[in-house]
């Protein structure tokens, strides 16, 4: 417990001074990261942080590929990292950031009772969104293993929803076509097969994986389901927008002074 609680303060630490630090591999492995995550969450929590739901990442293989991370993770989603459709984004925030889009899920019912699979899951959809994720890593470089991001919070920074909010029964996710371009250059594409061959599949993996760990998906939670395509670094200056099929663009900017 001790090495969890020092992973858990280097990581902190990190985020509080806005100095990357050191992987915590060294302290953890993948048995504890989780444990790391939740003692940082439970923190920012104690602090005001609310609570309003969960990313899943590393669920495209151009994604895993990148970081040289084998499968996917989750992590807390807080208030304070929710922005709007057209928002500027407090670069200020952020370490490393790079941005990927993703399909969102709004829940309408909680998923705390399995076996789940796209079928079950589609059925607790309220609504579902276009949206960005700002991924960002408290560890130097994004030096990461699968236990340094989980840690890590699946490194989240910040998250952007779009303004259309679509009916599940309009939108066939996993084929749908994303295309993110970072001021006006097409930068990454993909579809929805690509997150995990479908973002129901993403979903009801994190269900089933969170009801596993005692804390299951809840009625009103955010679920950003993972990249279709590669992530973009960004700087501040940068203008993004990403559009996928059926869902509308989603666009943010990463201000110069926040």
């Amino acid at each position: 417990m001790n090495e969890v609680r020092t992973a858990a303060r280097r990581l902190a630490t990190a985020s509080r001074d806005k100095v990357t630090c050191a992987p915590v591999r060294d302290l953890v492995g993948d048995a504890e990261a989780y444990e790391v995550q939740q003692l940082n969450i439970a923190a920012r929590v104690a602090d005001g942080a609310v609570q309003v739901g969960r990313k899943i990442g590393l669920t495209s293989p151009a994604v895993r590929r990148q970081l040289g991370v084998g499968q996917p993770d989750f992590g807390v989603l807080l208030d304070d990292m929710a922005f709007k459709d057209g928002d500027v984004l407090p670069t200020g925030r952020l370490l490393q950031p790079r941005v990927e889009a993703e399909v969102a899920f709004v829940l309408s019912e909680d998923l705390d009772e399995g076996p789940f699979d796209e079928e079950t899951v589609a059925r607790a959809v309220g609504a579902v969104l276009a949206s960005l994720e700002i991924v960002d890593s408290r560890v130097e470089g994004w030096n990461i293993t699968f236990a340094d991001t989980v840690a890590d919070n699946a490194s989240a920074g910040l998250f952007v929803l779009g303004s259309e909010q679509k009916d599940l029964r309009d939108v066939t996710t996993e084929d749908v076509r994303m295309t993110l371009k970072l001021n006006g250059e097409e930068r990454s594409t993909g579809t929805g097969a690509d997150c995990m061959g479908d973002p129901l599949t993403a979903l009801a993996w994190l269900a089933t994986t969170s009801a596993a760990l005692g804390d299951p998906l809840k009625a009103g939670e955010v679920v950003l389901s993972g990249a279709l395509g590669p992530v973009v670094p960004v700087v501040a200056g940068d203008e993004v927008e990403a559009t996928i099929t059926g869902l509308g663009t989603v666009r943010a900017s990463f201000g110069r002074n926040g």
